[in-house]
């Protein structure tokens, strides 16, 4: 019987977009659901900065991004502005289902054409290529911004403190990096129960 799993993203997450290209590495005894979460409420929760908001560490991670990308082979732009407010595509995504291809597309369009996507002509073009005429409908609606607010809180209560992230049970694998280790933690857990959440969520801090 598959496992059963979420992939917390955000899309204004050059990491979330790498790894999304990667999701085909993912052991296929992993059923997972690709859940939209804003980041920024991940943030104020865990009241600490996003890597953006800290000058040099902003430049670094779009170095390394663009490092990561040409190394995996991986197309990547960085859009025209960035950060940029995501509550846009994140609400198109939800209101069209959060369909894979749907995730695909707003993250093609994002992370490989350099678009504007912190002005409404960017959530326009995207809106424009999925066949999505009433734009505002989708986008205020109460039931798409209660689904988000879900979403995000639902990342929170499963200790989620980045993206992307993905949640197995009880455990965490957060970024691209932790690709390996999930992939060894579904194919042996019981070698690896030493290194479970509830196994050393107990050790004492020394400050």
């Amino acid at each position: 019987m598959p496992t059963q799993a979420q992939w917390y993203f955000d899309f204004v997450s050059p990491y979330a977009y790498l790894q999304f290209k990667r999701l085909n590495q993912v052991p296929s005894s992993l059923d997972y659901e690709m859940v939209p979460i804003l980041f920024a409420g991940l943030l104020k929760h865990w009241e600490h900065k996003g890597p953006a908001e800290i000058g040099p560490k902003r430049i670094d991670t779009y170095r390394h991004c663009q490092w990561l990308a040409e190394d995996l082979g991986i197309a990547f732009r960085l859009p025209q502005a960035h950060p940029f407010n995501p509550l846009p595509y994140l609400r198109l995504c939800i209101a069209l289902g959060s369909a894979p291809e749907v995730i695909g597309a707003i993250f093609d369009y994002i992370w490989t054409e350099a678009p504007p996507v912190h002005s409404e002509a960017g959530i326009k073009e995207i809106a424009r290529r999925l066949e999505i005429n009433d734009l505002g409908v989708h986008l205020d609606a109460p039931e798409t911004k209660k689904q988000l607010r879900a979403n995000t809180e639902s990342a929170i209560a499963a200790g989620v403190y980045g993206v992307p992230t993905f949640v197995v049970g009880t455990e965490r694998f957060w970024g691209l990096d932790q690709m390996g280790m999930l992939s060894q933690w579904l194919a042996k857990p019981d070698e690896l129960a030493h290194i479970a959440t509830e196994n050393v969520s107990e050790v004492p801090t020394g400050l």
